[in-house]
């Protein structure tokens, strides 16, 4: 059946495709990725992780593979410290004349890196989408009198309805504001998507993009971050979605991948074969078929991660039926089928895996836009309006009953998180919440009274009530939610033993966060030299009473401030156990 012959869901006047006003976008992104990513200390673990591998390719020279202070870490690439070293290198200095050194490198500096991802991300999925949705094939149906919007207002609003979908996405908005290889693995994934649909009209710029971002998922995330793109490749390959030039440029960009990453690989062989071993290991332990006994535990987890985009995507699934042939509905439904194949054969996947999910849905959402009735665009409204304001609500009840004690129930449940936090009250974070509560007030007003009929108006609610929410958390709860995370006090209060420089030090039933956090805050530089004279445990009381130790000679003991029964850290002298 030819295209002429199927009958487009879409159905829309021109009106329906006007411009979203580009001031609004632009400081919803601006506070969506602002609020909450400073202010705070790393938190565990791959917050934590993220810096300390940053800070060990300076220190220590580890460029081209992952450490932790002088240990190996197999289970990442090094794109991730490579720019956000190079990041620290460049720009600390300047910071350094505001706030301390540690604070430079380890908050300001590494933190730049988050928002050239975050904007790489919404570029490559806004541009796409675009690309996409001015194609013939995803016009929507010709009006009988004419009026139906042309192809670049109707692609646009197409991209815009898409992106206020991924920014209203519940699942990975704290995850963006990490420094990690998450909001990379993010943008190169969002970038990848444009270079698939790039393809379609400009095959040569196509090629390099999609063959730089295979490259970059392997050497951030490794077999597990370029298997989805590959997927993808693959389903290309074997469609007619690409003519048989576009394939050629495909499997060129694929040798260019292949390429890089045999180069990557040798050079780090070259110089650290072990690490370039272990890595491999790892990567061959991530897979199997085993793993589809978790799918209805992933299946639960996605239903919250993705929402509110799940829904629309699996409505434009349905309604979109006919066109599994076209681009506008093959690339990202490929994207999704991809990821899932990964997620349900890959050992504890979580959030990272879940995560890629995020843009195709928020893609094939914005394609059911223009298929549903306005009462239900109308519907997302009113749910927008209850979820988020109820949202804030619970936020500041919680926040009063942190500081005032009331609901006594609420404060006494929220103090067992938090033991010995200081209540007083930040004036400024009370005044900023008041001013972002003003805010949602003025938006849900403006949106009940012009009622606009651009088909984006369902999303504005839904986006800028995500960002609102995570806005006002972070201004009345990033101080509690600092204290129960952090591990600078215990960081800090090791490093006031004032040790040698890389005194030799063993862990002990630490993880990998509290490896990284000892490094960054107390400047611990953990060996797997079983002959070090000291030996940092992590243990409680129960298990120390049972501890292989007999009458341990314990020179430091500390806990984190919010630790009260919990974690405990022990130094202990080897050559002088009593």
């Amino acid at each position: 059946m030819t295209f002429a012959e199927r009958k487009t869901p879409a159905r829309l006047a021109s009106p329906a495709a006007r411009k979203l006003p580009r001031k609004i976008l632009f400081w919803v992104m601006i506070a969506y990725i602002i609020a909450g990513l400073y202010g705070r200390d790393p938190w565990k673990t791959d917050d934590l992780v993220g810096i300390a591998t940053m800070m060990s390719a300076l220190e220590e020279n580890h460029w081209l593979s992952t450490y932790i202070g002088v240990l190996p870490y197999p289970e990442l690439g090094p794109l991730t410290h490579i720019i956000g070293g190079v990041f620290i290198y460049l720009f600390s200095p300047l910071f350094e004349f505001f706030v301390s050194p540690a604070q430079a490198h380890n908050i300001l500096a590494a933190r730049l890196p988050n928002f050239f991802y975050f904007f790489s991300m919404l570029w490559g999925v806004w541009y796409g989408t675009y690309l996409l949705a001015r194609r013939p094939e995803a016009q929507p149906l010709h009006l009988p009198f004419g009026g139906e919007p042309n192809p670049r207002d109707y692609g646009r609003m197409i991209a815009d309805v898409a992106l206020l979908f991924l920014l209203a996405s519940v699942g990975i908005v704290i995850r963006l504001h990490e420094t990690s290889y998450f909001p990379l693995l993010m943008a190169i994934y969002g970038v990848a998507f444009y270079g698939f649909v790039r393809f379609l009209d400009h095959p040569t710029q196509g090629s390099l993009v999609l063959g730089t971002m295979l490259v970059a998922a392997f050497m951030t995330r490794g077999v597990v971050g370029v298997t989805p793109l590959l997927l993808v490749s693959l389903s290309l390959f074997i469609t007619r979605i690409y003519n048989l030039r576009l394939k050629v440029f495909l499997f060129i960009s694929l040798l260019l991948a292949t390429l890089l990453s045999v180069v990557w690989l040798a050079s780090t062989y070259n110089i650290d074969p072990e690490w370039v071993v272990n890595w491999w290991d790892y990567q061959r332990q991530l897979f199997s078929l085993s793993h589809w006994l978790e799918t209805p535990k992933n299946l639960r987890d996605l239903s919250w991660f993705l929402w509110p985009c799940w829904p629309f995507a699996l409505l434009a699934l349905w309604n979109w039926r006919q066109w599994f042939d076209t681009p506008h509905i093959f690339i990202p439904t490929s994207f999704v089928i991809a990821n899932l194949l990964v997620i349900f054969t890959t050992a504890r996947a979580f959030e990272p895996e879940y995560a890629p999910l995020t843009i195709a849905f928020a893609i094939l959402a914005a394609l059911a836009i223009p298929t549903l009735k306005r009462s239900l665009i109308n519907l997302l409204d009113w749910y927008s309006i209850m979820v988020v304001s109820f949202a804030l609500i619970a936020i500041w009840v919680g926040w009063v009953a942190l500081h005032f004690g009331i609901p006594q129930q609420i404060h006494h449940n929220i103090m067992r998180l938090i033991p010995g936090f200081d209540t007083r009250i930040l004036w400024i974070n009370v005044i900023a919440g008041i001013i972002i509560c003003i805010f949602w007030y003025r938006l849900v007003a403006w949106r009940i009274k012009s009622n606009p009929k651009a088909m984006w108006r369902g999303l504005t609610l839904a986006a800028a009530g995500t960002t609102i929410t995570w806005f006002l958390l972070s201004a009345l709860w990033l101080p509690a939610i600092n204290y129960n995370r952090s591990y600078r006090t215990v960081g800090e209060s090791f490093a006031q033993l004032k040790l040698p420089a890389k005194t030799c030090i063993r862990g002990e039933n630490l993880g990998e966060g509290q490896r990284a956090a000892f490094y960054l805050f107390g400047n611990v530089h953990f060996s797997q030299d079983e002959a070090c004279r000291y030996m940092l445990l992590q243990t409680n009381k129960e298990s120390l009473l049972n501890s292989s130790f007999k009458n341990p000679s314990i020179i430091w003991q500390g806990q984190r401030d919010s630790e009260r029964h919990g974690e405990t850290f022990l130094l202990i002298d080897l050559k002088t156990q009593k």
